[in-house]
């Protein structure tokens, strides 16, 4: 999908309604740091910091349908507990999503807790009641979802097996589809998925895939054997299979399988990908677009979330900057403006992640460079580097420097594994990059003092901490050009 495809579909989801039925959660995400071993046991002591919550599961999928530019009427099962009130609050917080969620007295809301330390989850623990609603329950159910579903093009089931999604609220869906002209797109956890009867499209991924043909799924040939299986024990129209890194590969019936490879992404957190992956699905069919289109429209929004931090969203700002991301060099990619810092910033911030900043300018790179790089690099999990412009440079060094332009420095610097990010200024120095950063280490050379280094008293002042990184003597562009001056 090239960038102009992007934009018109963007432009087509507009608008465009779709129900998102099934299991309703809150994700909650407690962040902190490990610093410890408890004494108790061998196991890490967590000093809780920050802590998150969103809606979950189909509460997830109607959170992507809206990001996106559609309007998501959200139907599913809640409890009568604090949770729940939590769940309502957060929807009525949200924009263009409408809810139709029935409370049962007696059910807890069902709740995920997640643990993270450096990125990293530590611990999940689930408060849950997987038992099927009442018969009062589920009829209110099913009537909201005839509710929600009135004038969407889709109705996207997102069964996870926590007993919202009876036979009835599948006939509901089912029914409500053939009414509304709509496609029903079922996200399935369930061993068969014969329970969803003529569903346009089941969406397993491949572990769930195997978990329902008994078959393996790992290389195209066993993908492509399993789905053959999926069909044959189920009455559905397709499957589509997401393969994470792999990508997509969808089977109709009647049809070879088709394989829509996934683009190389660095990937954080898998949390609710596959809700992205099916709002973006269902949103572009719904707005008539054709399959093959909106499996890559489905594909490019679950490649942006997988490197955010938790249960996150892709916007069509995400979407158009992935889009064009994807034509930059790797190398090209780390170069940022100011802005674009400060955003990067916050989703290293979002994972727990150490951030280190340095700057210079760095005109004819060396071994004396390359070794204070990796250094300031061991000092952090992300090193930002501000890059001096070219007329900085000049006010700086004098006449006849840089030697080599902006645009190569921040090449060359940005080509290194050490360096995640270069950043050009304008300034005699970078404060105002710093400030905006709020860098948790700020490295320069041992040639300063701690006390000479710009920016030294607001990075204290914030928590953080100033390093000086060893020099290799004899190695500086200034000694370099001067060399090269005498070999003239």
């Amino acid at each position: 999908m090239d960038l102009s495809q992007l934009q018109s579909l963007l432009t087509a989801v507009a608008g465009v309604r779709v129900a998102c039925v099934g299991d309703v959660m809150v994700d909650r995400f407690v962040y902190g740091e490990v610093t410890r071993t408890s004494p108790e046991a061998p196991i890490p002591v967590l000093a809780r910091g920050r802590e998150q919550a969103m809606l979950g599961a189909a509460g997830n999928v109607a959170r992507n349908v809206a990001a996106l530019g559609g309007l998501a009427a959200l139907a599913g099962l809640i409890g009568d507990d604090a949770a729940a009130n939590e769940a309502l609050g957060m929807l009525g917080a949200e924009a263009n999503m409408e809810g139709h969620l029935i409370a049962e007295r007696g059910r807890p809301t069902t709740v995920k807790t997640r643990y993270v330390a450096s990125g990293q989850q530590l611990l999940r623990v689930d408060s849950e009641d997987i038992r099927s609603p009442s018969k009062e329950a589920e009829a209110k159910l099913i009537a909201s979802v005839r509710y929600a579903a009135e004038g969407a093009g889709a109705i996207l089931l997102s069964d996870y097996g926590k007993g919202c999604v009876t036979q009835g609220v599948v006939a509901a869906c089912l029914e409500a589809a053939r009414v509304n002209k709509a496609a029903l797109i079922v996200d399935s956890k369930a061993r068969s998925f014969a329970r969803y009867g003529a569903a346009d499209i089941v969406k397993p991924n491949a572990k769930e895939l195997a978990a329902a043909t008994e078959l393996p799924t790992e290389t195209d040939a066993e993908v492509e054997a399993a789905l053959s299986r999926a069909l044959d024990l189920s009455r559905c129209k397709a499957v589509l299979v997401t393969r994470a890194a792999k990508g997509m590969s969808l089977a109709v019936r009647g049809q070879s399988v088709r394989h829509f490879p996934g683009a190389a992404r660095e990937v954080f957190d898998v949390s609710g990908a596959g809700d992205t992956a099916l709002a973006a699905l269902g949103l572009a069919l719904a707005a008539g677009v054709e399959a093959d289109q909106a499996i890559e429209f489905a594909l490019l929004a679950s490649g942006v979330v997988v490197g955010k931090a938790g249960t996150a969203t892709a916007s069509p700002k995400d979407l158009i900057e992935a889009e064009l991301a994807a034509h930059l060099t790797p190398a090209e990619r780390k170069i940022a403006t100011p802005q674009e810092m400060v955003e990067t910033v916050a989703g290293w911030r979002a994972r727990g992640l150490k951030v280190g900043f340095t700057n210079g300018c760095f005109d004819i790179l060396h071994k004396g460079h390359v070794a204070y790089l990796a250094q300031a690099r061991a000092w952090c999990d992300r090193l930002i580097v501000g890059l001096n412009s070219d007329p900085s440079v000049r006010r700086l060094k004098g006449e006849g420097r840089p030697v080599n332009d902006l645009e190569s420095r921040a090449l060359v610097l940005a080509g290194m594994a050490h360096v995640d990010l270069v950043v050009p200024f304008g300034e005699d120095t970078p404060i105002s990059l710093i400030e905006a950063a709020r860098p948790d280490v700020l490295v320069k050379g041992a040639d300063y003092s701690i006390e000479g280094v710009v920016g030294h008293e607001e990075v204290q002042g914030w928590g953080g901490e100033v390093r000086l990184a060893p020099i290799v003597e004899g190695y500086s562009t200034s000694a370099a050009i001067a060399r090269f001056q005498e070999k003239s």
